[in-house]
Protein backbone atom coordinates (compact mmCIF):
# COMPACT_ATOMS: atom_id res chain seq x y z
CA UNK A 1 0.00 0.00 0.00
CA UNK A 2 2.00 2.83 -0.96
CA UNK A 3 1.29 6.37 -0.56
CA UNK A 4 1.13 9.35 -2.73
CA UNK A 5 1.80 11.57 0.32
CA UNK A 6 4.61 14.20 0.06
CA UNK A 7 5.36 14.51 3.61
CA UNK A 8 5.46 12.31 6.80
CA UNK A 9 3.03 14.12 7.88
CA UNK A 10 0.66 13.80 5.26
CA UNK A 11 1.22 10.21 5.36
CA UNK A 12 0.58 9.99 9.35
CA UNK A 13 -2.63 12.65 8.67
CA UNK A 14 -3.97 9.94 5.78
CA UNK A 15 -3.75 6.64 8.01
CA UNK A 16 -6.53 4.95 9.06
CA UNK A 17 -7.84 6.09 13.18
CA UNK A 18 -6.74 2.57 14.16
CA UNK A 19 -3.27 3.34 12.56
CA UNK A 20 -2.91 6.65 13.52
CA UNK A 21 -1.57 7.20 16.71
CA UNK A 22 0.48 3.96 16.38
CA UNK A 23 2.18 5.07 13.74
CA UNK A 24 2.87 8.49 14.74
CA UNK A 25 4.07 7.27 18.34
CA UNK A 26 6.56 5.16 16.57
CA UNK A 27 7.87 7.63 13.72
CA UNK A 28 8.62 9.97 17.17
CA UNK A 29 10.38 6.96 19.19
CA UNK A 30 12.36 6.95 15.70
CA UNK A 31 12.96 10.44 15.21
CA UNK A 32 14.30 11.01 19.45
CA UNK A 33 16.39 8.24 19.06
CA UNK A 34 17.80 8.15 15.56
CA UNK A 35 21.79 9.30 15.16
CA UNK A 36 22.68 12.33 13.68
CA UNK A 37 22.92 12.31 9.83
CA UNK A 38 20.30 10.46 8.84
CA UNK A 39 17.07 12.82 7.21
CA UNK A 40 13.64 11.77 7.70
CA UNK A 41 12.05 11.84 4.18
CA UNK A 42 8.99 10.21 1.86
CA UNK A 43 10.43 6.86 0.00
CA UNK A 44 8.81 4.25 -1.77
CA UNK A 45 5.64 5.60 -0.18
CA UNK A 46 6.69 5.45 3.34
CA UNK A 47 7.83 7.09 5.65
CA UNK A 48 11.96 6.52 5.10
CA UNK A 49 15.36 7.41 7.16
CA UNK A 50 18.18 7.84 4.67
CA UNK A 51 22.07 9.11 4.65
CA UNK A 52 21.44 11.91 2.54
CA UNK A 53 23.83 13.11 -0.80
CA UNK A 54 25.20 15.40 1.72
CA UNK A 55 26.39 12.91 3.72
CA UNK A 56 27.17 10.05 1.12
CA UNK A 57 27.51 11.58 -2.43
CA UNK A 58 27.11 8.14 -4.32
CA UNK A 59 23.46 7.61 -3.16
CA UNK A 60 21.84 3.95 -3.40
CA UNK A 61 23.47 1.64 -5.88
CA UNK A 62 20.01 0.45 -7.39
CA UNK A 63 19.38 4.02 -8.17
CA UNK A 64 22.19 6.69 -7.20
CA UNK A 65 19.75 9.47 -7.99
CA UNK A 66 18.04 8.65 -4.47
CA UNK A 67 19.77 8.70 -1.02
CA UNK A 68 21.28 5.60 0.64
CA UNK A 69 18.26 3.82 2.80
CA UNK A 70 18.13 2.80 6.16
CA UNK A 71 14.83 2.71 7.66
CA UNK A 72 11.08 2.83 6.54
CA UNK A 73 7.82 2.17 8.62
CA UNK A 74 4.74 1.88 6.63
CA UNK A 75 1.05 1.32 7.39
CA UNK A 76 0.47 -2.03 5.04
CA UNK A 77 -3.16 -3.47 5.21
CA UNK A 78 -2.83 -5.90 7.39
CA UNK A 79 -0.25 -4.68 9.60
CA UNK A 80 2.26 -2.11 10.28
CA UNK A 81 6.23 -2.32 9.24
CA UNK A 82 9.41 -1.42 10.05
CA UNK A 83 12.10 -2.10 7.57
CA UNK A 84 15.15 -1.35 8.81
CA UNK A 85 18.39 -2.47 6.82
CA UNK A 86 20.53 -3.17 9.70
CA UNK A 87 19.20 -6.24 10.58
CA UNK A 88 19.09 -7.71 6.89
CA UNK A 89 22.66 -6.25 6.49
CA UNK A 90 24.30 -7.19 10.19
CA UNK A 91 23.63 -11.03 11.65
CA UNK A 92 24.61 -9.88 15.19
CA UNK A 93 22.07 -7.02 14.73
CA UNK A 94 19.34 -9.71 14.09
CA UNK A 95 20.46 -11.78 16.70
CA UNK A 96 20.70 -9.24 18.93
CA UNK A 97 16.93 -8.36 17.90
CA UNK A 98 15.34 -11.24 17.80
CA UNK A 99 16.72 -12.26 21.52
CA UNK A 100 15.37 -8.67 22.87
CA UNK A 101 11.77 -9.19 20.92
CA UNK A 102 11.43 -12.49 22.53
CA UNK A 103 12.01 -11.45 26.18
CA UNK A 104 9.94 -8.47 25.71
CA UNK A 105 6.81 -9.24 23.74
CA UNK A 106 5.04 -12.28 24.23
CA UNK A 107 3.86 -12.62 20.60
CA UNK A 108 6.15 -14.52 18.31
CA UNK A 109 8.37 -12.25 16.58
CA UNK A 110 6.96 -11.87 12.35
CA UNK A 111 9.57 -10.83 10.23
CA UNK A 112 11.07 -11.53 6.60
CA UNK A 113 14.37 -10.40 5.39
CA UNK A 114 14.24 -6.73 6.84
CA UNK A 115 10.85 -5.93 7.45
CA UNK A 116 9.36 -6.54 11.06
CA UNK A 117 5.19 -6.54 10.89
CA UNK A 118 3.42 -5.82 13.73
CA UNK A 119 -0.36 -7.08 13.21
CA UNK A 120 -1.73 -5.49 17.01
CA UNK A 121 -1.05 -1.88 17.88
CA UNK A 122 -0.70 -2.64 21.44
CA UNK A 123 2.14 -5.13 20.91
CA UNK A 124 4.49 -2.82 19.08
CA UNK A 125 7.77 -2.62 21.53
CA UNK A 126 8.08 1.09 20.96
CA UNK A 127 11.10 0.96 23.93
CA UNK A 128 13.14 -1.93 22.23
CA UNK A 129 12.82 0.05 18.82
CA UNK A 130 13.96 2.90 20.00
CA UNK A 131 17.37 1.26 21.08
CA UNK A 132 17.19 -0.76 17.79
CA UNK A 133 17.24 2.73 16.46
CA UNK A 134 20.48 3.84 17.97
CA UNK A 135 22.35 0.72 17.44
CA UNK A 136 23.72 1.96 14.28
CA UNK A 137 25.72 5.45 12.90
CA UNK A 138 25.08 6.85 9.68
CA UNK A 139 29.10 5.87 9.73
CA UNK A 140 28.31 2.82 10.84
CA UNK A 141 25.15 1.83 8.03
CA UNK A 142 28.16 3.67 5.33
CA UNK A 143 30.57 0.95 6.13
CA UNK A 144 27.97 -2.27 6.44
CA UNK A 145 26.09 -1.38 3.65
CA UNK A 146 29.86 -0.89 1.37
CA UNK A 147 31.49 -4.11 2.99
CA UNK A 148 27.66 -5.78 2.02
CA UNK A 149 28.35 -4.24 -1.64
CA UNK A 150 32.02 -5.94 -2.46
CA UNK A 151 30.55 -9.00 -1.45
CA UNK A 152 27.75 -8.53 -3.70
CA UNK A 153 30.23 -7.25 -7.02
Amino acid sequence: MQSNSTSPQEYIDSLPEDRKSSVEKLRQVILNNLPEGFQEVMGYGMLGYVVPHQIYPDGYQCNPKLPLPFMNVASQKNFVSLYHMGIYANPDLLNWFSEEYSKRVNTKIDMGKSCIRFKKMDQIPFELIGELVRKISVEDWIFCYENNLKKVK
